[in-house]
């Protein structure tokens, strides 16, 4: 690999027209050498090994092609760069002059003291690398070189939520906040892993969920901005919750409050009002509304109770209460209450049984998913 540069500081150099970066198709071993980036105009980079050059001020001139002396370099971490190891990301120009910084270092949990979970993540994940070398990089770089849930979290959030003006970088360092100083956040997390691996046949692993399910990111999402939202950074929060809409199409606002062993199913369309309350092992299917009846101010969301079942394109609209255990039938619109243990279906919503004497469940809707039991005996439709 030829090498241009001089010692002294680091002079970077605008490219302009260089093409984008994609990931090469390599095995995780290839991330051994220690590499330092600094992003450039519209995405490119110029890299820096410091296994192989004895002068850190030496730079690649073409850090994207091959190379004659037959060397591997992987560029996973050019969008997802492991914290701590950020660099500045001050606007420069080409006539620009910055000595690379020294890495700032943060303490983890090491992995012997990792949760149960994170533990079986990496696992799966290795799996999955073995069945699947193609995803070797995307595998090392969202699970296996992070070093805890909080981190990968952060990360893979970032990852999805960034854009061309929100840079990756800028959303992982707020995340990382968020999730070392509250760990009620993470536990939340795990406990949502473990409801949708339990409640969805679909779900094939924790890892499966942490990458691939929107519903589970969106809500992760959400609990980062009503931390934010909680502490009178509204703006931020605002912007979380517009690109986790845009991205995931599930609308939290961030004033909602969320309980733990949450089970979004498919997710999309899901909206949620800022004074909502949703309460723990509750599962919500797609194009589901807990809005309000109006234009008027204050507390007029719904608030849903404990181990409630709200099947797909289902509205709840108003202040109103969904009793614990409680299941809300495909479609409906409820603009009443729901006594807790019952069953209401139809638009308007009617309760299974009559409002006098209403069927009671003896299970927990949101645990069994049952969407059809005593349905059938409060409709003759036969098609």
């Amino acid at each position: 690999m030829k090498v241009l540069g001089t010692p002294g500081p680091l002079s970077l150099l605008l490219y302009s027209n260089s093409p984008p970066f994609s990931y090469p198709l390599s095995s995780p071993s290839i991330f051994s050498s220690t590499i330092r980036c600094h992003n450039l105009h519209k995405s490119m980079a110029a890299c820096i090994d410091t296994s192989r050059a004895t002068n850190p001020s030496q730079l690649s001139e073409r850090p994207n092609t091959s190379q004659p002396d037959g060397n591997h370099f992987s560029y996973g971490n050019l969008c997802r760069p492991p914290f701590p190891n950020h660099v500045s990301r001050e606007p420069f120009n080409g006539n620009h002059t910055k000595t690379v910084p020294t890495r700032e270092f943060v303490d983890f949990p090491f992995e012997e003291e990792a949760g149960a979970i994170w533990l079986t993540m990496k696992e799966e994940a290795r799996l999955d690398v073995e069945q699947e070398p193609m995803l070797s990089n995307y595998y090392y770089a969202s699970i296996l070189s992070q070093n805890s849930l909080e981190s990968a979290l952060a990360s893979h959030l970032s990852i999805k939520l960034c854009n061309s003006s929100l840079p990756s970088t800028t959303l992982f360092d707020s995340f990382m906040a968020v999730l070392v100083e509250d760990q009620g956040i993470i536990k939340d997390a795990e406990e949502d892993l473990k409801a949708v691996k339990e409640r969805d046949p679909a779900c094939i692993s924790y890892v499966h969920c942490f990458l691939n399910y929107k519903g589970f990111l969106a809500c992760q999402a959400h609990r980062v901005a009503h931390n934010l939202w909680s502490q009178g950074r509204k703006v931020l929060a605002l912007l979380i919750q517009n690109r986790a809409s845009e991205v995931f199409d599930v609308d939290i606002h961030p004033g909602a409050k969320i309980g733990s062993g949450i089970l979004l199913d498919h997710a999309t369309g899901v909206v949620v009002g800022e004074t909502a309350v949703i309460g723990n092992n509750v599962s919500i299917l797609h194009n589901v509304t807990l809005g309000g009846t109006g234009k008027a101010s204050g507390d007029r969301h719904p608030k849903i109770g404990d181990g409630v079942l709200i099947g797909a394109g289902t509205c709840i609209l108003g202040n109103i209460k969904i009793g614990d255990g409680a299941k809300i039938g495909a479609g409906s619109v409820v603009l009443k209450e729901v006594p807790p243990r019952t069953t209401a279906v139809g638009n308007p919503a009617r309760l299974v049984g009559g409002r006098e004497n209403p069927i009671k469940l003896d299970e927990i809707p949101s645990f069994t998913m049952d969407h059809t039991s005593h349905i059938t005996e409060w409709s003759d439709y036969v098609i």
